[in-house]
């Protein structure tokens, strides 16, 4: 991770306050290390803690299937052009089972029709969302059909999620290791 003049980086415990290590510590047994957007959330631990605590639900109890999930991510990190968060999924994208076809059609902004039915909708579920910050009713309804109330729900929570890290990775310029996956 190269380091950015904006902020500080947490990644050793003592350098977080002895009265919030605790958030240091749930987050780091949660995920095996703080690193990327946690190191710098670290600069204020009760949001980090908070952050966290929803973060390990999204990413390790949702109901999403992984590669829905996986494929979730990295067409948001693709909307906000977040390099730290496309480099640190896509390798779990691929390990969920996404297809390196869509990986590189999404990395690449191309369009839906081109992608199977179900990454389709997807992709525009995100897309939509992002860049119209609205969803079409007909987009919604796949949505819903697919996943359930409670799935589309947290489809959608998903998206929020990781488009605050996308703002906070960006902003604080927290950028991957040259060897990781790139966005092009």
């Amino acid at each position: 991770m190269a380091d950015s003049d904006r902020v500080r980086y947490h990644t050793a415990r003592e350098t977080v306050p002895e009265e919030h290590r605790h958030h240091y510590d749930a987050i780091a047994e949660s995920r095996g290390g703080v690193r990327g957007p946690f190191s710098v959330l670290l600069n204020s631990p009760e949001l980090a803690g908070r952050v966290g605590h929803l973060g390990a639900y999204v990413r390790f109890e949702s109901e999403l299937p992984d590669a829905d999930r996986e494929l979730t991510i990295l067409a948001t990190a693709r909307a906000f052009d977040c390099a730290f968060e496309w480099a640190a999924h896509e390798p779990i994208a691929r390990e969920a089972g996404v297809s390196g076809a869509t990986i590189d059609h999404v990395a690449d902004s191309g369009p839906v029709d081109e992608l199977p039915d179900r990454e389709a909708r997807l992709v525009s579920y995100v897309r939509e969302l992002i860049d119209e910050h609205a969803v079409s009713d007909a987009t919604f309804e796949a949505a819903r059909d697919r996943y359930g109330e409670a799935g589309v729900t947290e489809l959608t929570g998903t998206i929020g999620y990781y488009a605050m890290l996308a703002c906070v990775l960006n902003a604080l310029e927290v950028v991957p290791d040259a060897d990781r996956p790139q966005l092009p």
